[in-house]
C-alpha cells in the first residue's frame, strides 16, 4: 500500500525582520513620520548632488526682504526693505520749464515703475523672506538641513559602530579586558556631555568632518553600555554553546552568531543618537565651534538672528525653527515606534 503524500505547504514562520517591518507600518503615525523624514532625506540628497539649494548664498533680494504674506505694508523698523514705493510725481509745465531734470522725468518714472515690477515678482519668488544679506530662506534651510542631517547620521554612525564594537568585546570576554574598558566608559562619563564635546571641539578646531569625529568619539558611551549588558546575556544561550561545541573562533561568536541577535538595539541607538547628534551641532554652532563660518547649519541660522530679532525681523528664526522642530519631532516618534516594533512584547494599541 502507498503511503499517503505529505502535503508540501507547510506553514513558513515569519522572520523577525519581516515581523517587526509590518508592525511597524500597521500604525498609521508610523507611516507619517516616515514619509515627513524621507521628505527631508530627499531633500538633503538633492542638495547635497547640487540639484537643489547648490545657490543658497547668491543675493536674491534686498536686505530683509518681508515673507510675502505679510504684505507690503508690514512695518519694519528699517523701513520697506522688501518693496519700494515710488510716489506718483504730479509736476506742472512751469516747474518742468526750470527744472534742469524735466526732460528726464518720464524716464524716471519709467524706470520706477519697471523696479516695482521687479520687486513685486520678486517677492513671490522669496515666500519666506531673506536674511541680511538678501539670501533666500527656503534655499538657505534646505542647505542647513543637509549640512545637519549629514552630521548627525554621520556621528550617529561612528558612535553606534564604536559603541557596538566595544560593548561586544567587553561583554564576550569579560575579565581584565571588560575592567578596562569600563575605566574607559567612566572616564567619559564621569565628565558632563556638553562640557566634553566643547572640549573637543575647542582642540580639534571647525569644520563638518571634525564635528562628526567629535560628537562621535563622544557620544559612543550609551551604546556601549546596552550592548555590553546584552552580550553578557547572550553569552550564556545555547546557540552560543552550540557553536563553540563546533569550533567555532571568538571572533566569529561575536559577529556572526551574537551580533545578528542585538543588532535591533543598535539600530535603535542609532536612530536616538541622529536627533540628539543635529541638536548638539546645532549648539555646537550656536556657540561657533561647529561647522565653519562659510558654510551653514540649523545652529548657524539660530545664531544669525540674535541681532536680527533687535530690528524685528523674526522670519528666518521662526522657519528655522519649525523646520527644525518637525523633523526632531517626527525622527524622534519614529524612534519610539521603531523600538516598539522591534520588541515583540510591547503592548500594541
Amino acid at each position: 500500500m502507498t503511503a499517503p503524500a505529505k502535503s508540501s505547504s507547510a506553514p513558513v514562520s515569519e522572520g523577525f525582520w519581516r515581523a517587526a517591518g509590518r508592525r511597524l507600518f500597521a500604525d498609521p503615525l508610523a507611516r507619517v513620520c516616515i514619509a515627513i523624514v524621507s521628505v527631508y532625506f530627499v531633500l538633503a540628497a538633492l542638495s547635497a548632488a547640487g540639484l537643489i539649494a547648490a545657490d543658497w548664498n547668491e543675493e536674491y533680494g534686498v536686505s530683509y526682504a518681508n515673507p510675502w504674506f505679510l504684505g507690503e505694508d508690514y512695518p519694519n523698523p528699517q523701513g520697506r526693505n522688501s518693496l519700494i514705493s515710488q510716489e506718483t510725481m504730479v509736476i506742472d509745465d512751469k516747474q518742468r520749464a526750470v527744472d534742469p531734470l524735466a526732460p528726464y522725468y518720464d524716464e524716471i518714472e519709467e524706470r520706477a515703475m519697471q523696479y516695482q515690477l521687479t520687486q513685486r515678482e520678486l517677492r513671490w519668488t522669496l515666500p519666506l523672506g531673506a536674511d541680511k544679506w538678501g539670501r533666500d530662506l527656503v534655499r538657505k534651510v534646505i542647505k542647513a538641513g543637509e549640512i545637519s542631517i549629514t552630521v548627525g547620521i554621520g556621528a550617529a554612525l561612528l558612535a553606534v559602530m564604536v559603541g557596538t564594537f566595544l560593548g561586544a568585546i567587553g561583554g564576550f570576554f569579560g575579565g581584565r579586558t571588560s575592567d578596562f574598558l569600563e575605566w574607559v566608559y567612566n572616564v567619559f562619563t564621569s565628565v558632563p556631555y556638553i562640557l566634553l564635546v566643547l572640549a573637543f571641539a575647542a582642540v580639534t578646531g571647525k569644520g563638518i568632518n571634525t564635528i562628526i569625529l567629535v560628537l562621535g568619539f563622544t557620544g559612543w558611551t550609551s551604546v556601549y553600555r546596552l550592548i555590553r549588558a546584552e552580550y553578557i546575556k547572550q553569552r550564556s544561550r545555547d546557540y552560543v554553546a552550540a557553536a563553540d561545541a563546533l569550533g567555532a573562533s571568538s571572533a566569529r561568536k561575536v559577529f556572526i552568531h551574537i551580533l545578528p541577535n542585538v543588532s535591533h538595539l543598535s539600530l535603535v541607538q542609532l536612530s536616538q543618537l541622529v536627533v540628539d547628534f543635529i541638536k548638539a551641532e546645532v549648539i555646537l554652532s550656536f556657540l561657533g565651534l561647529g561647522v565653519p563660518p562659510d558654510s551653514v547649519s540649523w545652529g548657524i541660522m539660530i545664531n544669525e538672528v540674535m541681532t536680527e530679532l533687535v530690528l524685528g525681523k523674526w522670519w528666518q528664526l521662526a522657519t528655522v525653527a519649525i523646520v527644525m522642530s518637525v523633523f526632531v519631532v517626527s525622527f524622534g516618534l519614529f524612534t519610539d515606534l521603531l523600538r516598539d516594533a522591534l520588541d515583540p512584547k510591547a503592548t500594541r494599541r
